[in-house]
């Protein structure tokens, strides 16, 4: 077996019960021979270790290099694993591909289902995309996983994020499809919009009830967020119908605003891994500026209500909030804090959100209307805001 193993390459994979020590012990035996070491990986689920790893036998070696596989099979046997081994061919064509490698994040409110993953690896195959690695995120159960893929040069990413987030929908699973590079664990920034994404509810149209015109401004609200009306002018339009209400009653629809489930999780968690949380709203700074104080976020931007005798006026002063705006905004505060765009979450749900959600390196549209969902990089229609943690590369907080 040594002179025939003289420059050849041998494929060795090891199964059985996981446990410390195991790549160690072998690797310490392989270091022991004038082998090299070509290739190798290693996974474990549910306890059981799956390692392999490439061995290149030099022909000019010395003749006792083969008693690496009889040392390597009597070490796997004393510690109850499964080793097998084959050779290949030293320059073996592997399915790798020349174009950029993607990971695919998908989260479940409840749990991944089989019926799920296979509809995914459909897709993907359909787009000659491979399969490089599939991992579990979610230590307590089996409700997130990681899939690393490598794509084919000149891929239709647009047509296949239609049907990942057709499959998203059948399964209410939140897929998300991220470039694999150096920014996608190295967020530094969080930039939230306000109405329907931190707080689950329109302020403006909360207002608008209280001055008897509910059903008027939430039609305009309606336009405006699907992008079917300019901004500007349905704002002002809005506001001029809350001319007369009083900053008292304002007050108490403030303290009854509902946050967005997990909001509070999401952005404890960040701020400890020291994220800036900027809120850029196309709403106003009254309720916008509370919101920043409650959750201790580092910026708030809103529109400014023209208040006199503690009554609004119907107008609005200041630059207003729109959606370019928000983009500008979110470009000020990266560079104010010396942070690359890449760097950069945006989240939001309206139409005036998707100028903030493309500068953003990340941009995700949070339980938002369908023109927002097909129009931003991300999506995640499913669950909690917590959810987006997973995408982050980060575990959520009930898994730390």
């Amino acid at each position: 077996m040594n002179q025939l193993l003289n420059g050849k390459t041998i494929l060795v994979t090891v199964s059985g019960p996981d446990g410390p020590g195991i790549t160690a012990r072998l690797m310490r035996i392989i270091s022991e021979y004038n082998v090299d070491v070509l290739d190798m990986g290693q996974a474990v689920t549910h306890g059981l270790l799956s390692l392999s790893f490439v061995l290149g036998f030099n022909s000019e070696v010395n003749s006792q290099n083969g008693n690496v596989l009889k040392d390597l099979l009597f070490e796997a046997n004393m510690m109850g694993l499964t080793l097998g081994y084959k050779v290949v061919e030293e320059k073996i064509k592997t399915l790798e591909m020349e174009g950029d490698k993607f990971i695919v994040t998908c989260v479940s409110p409840q749990k991944v289902t089989a019926s799920f993953v296979a509809d995914l690896a459909s897709i993907l195959a359909n787009y000659k995309i491979n399969i490089e690695r599939i991992d579990k995120v979610s230590p307590k159960e089996f409700s997130s996983m990681e899939i690393s893929t490598s794509i084919p040069k000149d891929l239709d990413t647009k047509a296949l994020k239609s049907e990942l987030m057709q499959a998203s929908t059948k399964h209410k699973i939140d897929v998300a499809f991220l470039k694999d590079n150096v920014f996608r664990r190295n967020k530094r920034m969080i930039v939230f919009d306000m109405d329907s994404t931190l707080i689950q509810a329109e302020v403006i149209d909360e207002l608008a009830e209280l001055c008897g015109v509910g059903a008027e401004v939430k039609e305009i609200t309606h336009r405006a967020m699907n992008g079917e009306i300019d901004f500007d002018e349905s704002l002002k339009l809005r506001v001029s119908k809350l001319k007369g209400l009083k900053v008292e009653r304002m007050q108490d629809v403030l303290e009854n605003l509902p946050l967005t489930p997990g909001v509070e999780e999401f952005i404890k968690t960040i701020k400890v891994l020291g994220y800036k949380v900027a809120l850029i709203s196309g709403g106003f700074t009254f309720f916008a500026d509370a919101l920043k104080k409650k959750l201790g976020l580092d910026y708030s931007f809103a529109n400014e209500l023209e208040i006199k005798d503690g009554e609004l006026t119907g107008f609005v002063t200041g630059t207003i909030v729109n959606a370019n705006q928000k983009a500008i905004l979110v470009k000020l505060i990266a560079q104010q804090e010396n942070i690359s765009l890449e760097q950069v979450v945006a989240i939001g749900d309206g139409a005036n959100d998707l100028p903030m959600l493309a500068t953003a390196g990340l941009g995700i549209a949070f339980h938002a209307k369908d023109v927002v969902r097909k129009e931003a990089q991300q999506h995640l229609s499913h669950g909690p805001m917590t959810s987006i943690l997973y995408f982050l590369g980060i575990p959520g907080p009930k898994d730390n």
